[in-house]
């Protein structure tokens, strides 16, 4: 992923935090994908204030699941599945087309790579499994 960012904004934007950190082992797994592809062209062209778009609905999104899940909403109710199809509509606008099936194999990597575990689970422990949950319940209420 390549970021037209200067570095002060990509320090203002991530601090220590990387983005790229990962782009060699994404291209590796994933580049020769229609998906890594169109999210490559996508991001390049990306200011400093479509990253601050991108930063504000993701911290959104991810308070949102918190918020139901130490509510104990469960993770098949209507509230939850709605916030994961809002994830789902999140990555389709903003990095690649994100068809449920897609999503699914994201919600899977959540809780399968620790890295990702660690993202979602360091202040909700659990949350990562209860995003998976819910993306698998939307899943099944889109194909219904």
């Amino acid at each position: 992923m390549t970021m037209n960012l200067t570095p002060d904004e990509r320090r203002e934007l991530f601090g220590d935090s990387d983005p790229e950190q990962y782009a060699g082992e994404a291209q590796e797994r994933w580049g020769d994908t229609e998906a890594y592809k169109q999210s490559a062209r996508r991001t390049a062209q990306y200011t400093k204030a479509d990253w601050e778009r991108i930063k504000a609905e993701a911290a959104a999104n991810t308070e949102a699941f918190a918020a139901a899940f130490t509510s104990q909403v469960p993770a098949e109710d209507a509230a939850a599945m709605d916030l994961a199809e809002a994830h789902r509509q999140h990555i389709g606008r903003w990095f690649y087309d994100c068809p449920v099936e897609m999503h699914l194999g994201l919600g899977e990597m959540y809780v399968a790579d620790p890295r990702f575990t660690a993202n979602y689970d360091t202040d909700h422990p659990g949350l990562a499994q209860y995003i998976r949950d819910a993306i698998r319940a939307n899943a099944a209420r889109q194909r219904a």
